[in-house]
């Protein structure tokens, strides 16, 4: 049975908060917020403090919250960008929360923008939510899967590169009037 939307006169007018956007399910996957007992979600959360910026790439195995700065890209299974939190650089996860401000791509299998997020970016996800009142500058690409060559571990990562040896310089001794001059103050003449 269809429900009824029609509005009685005595019924007093009043806004309803908005439900959480009900996105269509494939086989095998949760609504985006919804607990994921998987292996993406076990192990222990990194923390990114709201007092510290990080500058360079964070890789993580398992979940990221960030709620300071990264200038870098992020790659984690689960990443959740707080409120006061900034990343300037690319996301690429299993799932994505943002509440903060991103500047650059996110790329998840599950990508949720909630009403606080700022996202000026192109957003490469499987679902996507977009909360109203989020703020999303760039394009929307649905792919089967987003992160296909793009998810990196620590054993991804090249080490750096040795520095190069130190090489002494020849020492070569100054001649003798150079030595001399060198060392006695210099007077008019």
């Amino acid at each position: 049975m269809l429900p009824s939307f029609k509005k009685t006169e005595a019924e007093p007018f009043r806004v309803a908060s908005p439900a959480p956007p009900q996105v269509p399910q494939s086989a095998g996957t949760a609504p985006l917020g919804a607990p994921i007992t998987s292996p993406l979600r076990a192990g222990t959360m990194s923390i990114i403090g709201s007092d510290l910026i990080v500058t360079g790439n964070l890789i993580s195995k398992g979940q990221v919250q960030v709620d300071g700065e990264i200038q870098g890209d992020v790659h984690a299974s689960l990443v959740s960008v707080g409120e006061s939190a900034k990343v300037t650089g690319s996301i690429v996860g299993e799932e994505i929360i943002v509440r903060g401000h991103v500047l650059g791509s996110v790329r998840g299998r599950r990508v949720l923008l909630q009403n606080s997020s700022h996202v000026e970016g192109d957003v490469y996800h499987q679902t996507l939510a977009i909360e109203q009142g989020a703020y999303f500058e760039g394009k929307s690409r649905r792919a089967e899967d987003p992160t296909a060559g793009m998810m990196r571990s620590r054993e991804d990562i090249p080490a750096p590169p040795a520095p190069p040896a130190p090489q002494a310089a020849p020492l070569m001794a100054p001649s003798a009037p150079q030595a001399m001059s060198q060392l006695l103050p210099q007077t008019g003449q």
